[in-house]
């Protein structure tokens, strides 16, 4: 195992994906740990679904609590079952539906702002947008500076956790450096400055809203309870983290795919003509825009932003056959399931077509961009919308191409980032 990380150059990515193809669907390493990967799609629903009860999160995404607190991604037990019932609220249609005029705007707004014959880095775009979006819908009013510092201050997390969230530490390798540790620690303090401030301006207005905050600060438990500021603060951060990042990073790589996929992008500006005809995206275009919305899903296929999703087994349990002692750990990847080619023909092929309603749909837990089960992600349709919105808002107004500049390295930290730049050549539609 260890010669494989080496002769990988430690990608996580590819020492999965070696194993999977070479080893089988459930694959036990030879550690001191118990420590499985599994890639089968019907192995992959006992755990998330059928199963679900008898794992907790792995040793990996509890580390991420140091950062983002107890929020819905890391919380565990009757604290998850509480603060699921009390979030619920801010993501049911209605609330929705006040949310996508937003997007529209913001979007419409950074659109105007690019210039046909420009070379732009569209994943620094896109989570310029997507922060702003995140910062109108979560706290309502204009909090341009917070936001931004937010944003920054969680980036920066994000990277000093890349290095001790990769295989490493799922092989228990890894560990924080000193500095990088005390750097964390102190992004952490200053978030939490900016947060409670908020949180205790928000408390003193006392005012009605329907900003996610402000049915945060209403929502009321079956007992009657309500969130302490520690849980607000905890649930912010995830959704600055779950809400900007990984949205971004689905329209970075659905932007850089049509650059590099001309008759998917020509598909898609063909939809947009016909369905708008010029005018902006509205929510109940999306019913309509299923080119669009392919686009994303196979974006996502291609490069999941949540690449990879962690068990421990509270129990000895049997998966597919075989048995799991208590304290194991499990490792699924979307990364690896979404590309095999025994579940998705020419998997490394952009093919938006995949998705529209005349194609076969694979199977269950073959693509599983959001989890599934109990902890499926609570955002998924908000974050669905949000990329649909946005992609159709860039794509009516330009074209977009690859320059020799542009090139897409990756870089598979708690969420599948690029390393560097993506810049892309705009042209103008009109």
């Amino acid at each position: 195992m260890l010669r494989l990380q080496r002769e990988t150059g430690g990608d996580p990515r590819a020492v999965m994906t070696h194993l999977a193809r070479h080893h089988g669907p459930f694959v036990r390493t030879r550690l001191p740990m118990h420590l499985y990967f599994v890639s089968a799609p019907d192995m992959i629903e006992e755990v998330l679904v059928k199963q679900a009860s008898r794992f907790k999160k792995d040793r990996v995404s509890r580390q991420l609590s140091r950062a983002i607190g107890e929020g819905l991604v890391v919380s565990e037990g009757e604290l998850w079952r509480r603060q699921r019932r009390l979030m619920g609220p801010a993501f049911h249609q209605g609330e929705l539906r006040s949310y996508g005029a937003v997007m529209v705007e913001l979007a419409r707004e950074a659109a105007l702002a690019w210039r046909p014959g420009e070379t732009r880095n569209v994943h620094e775009d896109m989570m310029a947008l997507t922060l702003k979006i995140v910062a109108k819908v979560l706290f309502g009013a204009d909090l341009a500076a917070d936001a931004r510092d937010i944003g920054h201050t969680i980036s920066t997390l994000m990277e000093d956790f890349s290095g001790d969230l990769g295989l490493g530490a799922l092989l228990g390798l890894s560990r924080l450096p000193t500095l990088r540790r005390l750097r964390v620690r102190r992004n952490v303090e200053r978030l939490d400055r900016i947060v409670y401030r908020i949180i205790a301006e928000r408390r003193a207005r006392a005012e009605a809203g329907h900003d996610l905050l402000a049915i945060l600060l209403r929502a009321r438990d079956e007992d009657g309870s309500r969130m302490t500021d520690q849980q607000l603060r905890d649930e912010i951060f995830t959704l600055f983290v779950a809400g900007h990042e990984t949205t971004a990073l689905a329209l970075t790589y659905a932007l850089y795919l049509l650059a590099r996929n001309p008759e998917p992008q020509a598909a898609l500006a063909a939809e947009l003509a016909q369905v708008l005809a010029g005018r902006p995206p509205e929510l109940a275009d999306l019913e309509r825009l299923k080119v669009t919305e392919a686009v994303v899903l196979e974006a996502v296929r291609l490069y999941p932003p949540v690449w990879g999703i962690g068990r421990e087994a509270l129990e000895p349990v049997e998966i597919g056959g075989f048995r799991v002692p208590r304290g194991s750990s499990l490792f699924m990847s979307q990364w690896v399931v979404h590309r095999d080619p025994a579940l998705f023909p020419e998997p490394e092929a952009f093919r938006p077509e995949r998705w529209l309603c005349d194609a076969p749909r694979p199977a269950r837990f073959a693509y599983f961009p959001f989890g599934g089960g109990p902890r499926v992600c609570i955002g998924n349709r908000f974050a669905m919308m949000e990329a649909t919105l946005v992609l159709a808002v860039v794509a009516q107004r330009f074209r977009v191409s690859t320059t020799p500049e542009t090139k897409l390295e990756l870089l598979p930290s708690a969420t599948l980032r690029p390393r560097g730049p993506v810049r892309l050549a705009l042209t103008d539609r009109a």
